[in-house]
């Protein structure tokens, strides 16, 4: 997903009858100056929750007598204001590439703090997590100037923070758990998506017989293997979508379908939306994860 370095503020006129998450700020940027540094004591624009990702290079986040180096891959949540501080180390070679997300604490604290007391303020999230993705979109939506009222913001802030807790409970009990002939053909979808892959390929790849490997894929996940695939394509397509200008046809070939009408009908059918709904963002901005919903 394409995302364009800046930071982009949001200041709508709230309604205190309508319980809204409010988003403050998201953005991307790339650090190489020492003079980056913040202080979670001295700022003034709380009660803020910071979460910052980072995609390249490291910074250090210190919280209380802790010190992280946070790097590719790598993560932080900070409650502001508290005893924090996050910066630029003065013998870093690269820059210190991020994105991030700034949202008041009204209606998330309950499970950001949730989240925060299995998690720890620094963890490890794969780039394509659901969290890591959403924020990516938000990022993205906020340069184009998709975020255009409370209410889509406030999707945006309950969307991200429902990912991060259900990601926690989902890591502990769902695909470590799934038999070793399941993971081999989850992963082969996941990584030749765009290639015509047939159940009879899946079986011999796991060595298991076609009804054996559709009984005990669908046992383990809840979706047949022909659903998983559709559903690994339909998310690379949103990314497609949002993040580049690419043609619904070329999307539909990157993503493995003959033609775009079919994956056009494939589309609409998992998510109620056409591609062209969804880049445009119409109907608001809504992340749908279609993993184990």
């Amino acid at each position: 997903m394409v995302m364009t370095r800046g930071t982009y503020g949001f200041r709508f006129a709230e309604d205190q009858e309508l319980p809204l998450c409010v988003l403050f700020a998201a953005g991307y940027d790339s650090i190489t100056d020492p003079s980056y540094y913040w202080d979670g004591l001295e700022r003034t624009d709380g009660p803020l929750l910071l979460f910052q990702y980072t995609l390249s290079g490291e910074g250090v986040f210190e919280l209380g007598e802790r010190s992280h180096r946070v790097t590719a891959g790598q993560a932080f949540l900070a409650e502001i204001p508290s005893s924090h501080r996050y910066y630029y180390p003065e013998e870093a070679t690269a820059p210190w590439e991020f994105l991030f997300l700034l949202f008041r604490p009204n209606v998330v604290f309950p499970l950001w703090r949730r989240f925060l007391s299995e998690a720890g303020e620094v963890l490890h999230l794969p780039a394509d997590s659901a969290p890591v993705r959403l924020a990516r979109m938000i990022v993205t939506d906020a340069g184009a100037g998709r975020i255009t009222d409370p209410f889509i913001a406030s999707s945006c802030v309950y969307q991200f923070v429902t990912e991060l807790a259900r990601m926690q409970v989902t890591s502990r009990k769902d695909k470590e758990n799934w038999p070793e002939s399941v993971k081999r053909a989850a992963e082969l979808m996941e990584s030749n998506y765009a290639q015509m892959i047939s159940i009879d390929q899946l079986s011999e790849h796991v060595s298991l017989s076609k009804y054996h490997l559709i009984r005990r894929f669908s046992d383990s996940t809840g979706l047949t293997p022909g659903a998983y695939l559709t559903r690994v394509r339909t998310e690379k397509a949103m990314d497609l979508l949002r993040g580049t200008s690419l043609s619904i046809e070329t999307i539909a070939e990157r993503v493995g379908y003959s033609s775009g009408s079919y994956f056009i009908k494939a589309f609409r059918r998992l998510t109620g939306l056409t591609p062209g709904e969804f880049r445009s963002g119409g109907e608001s901005l809504v992340y749908r994860k279609l993993f184990f919903d």
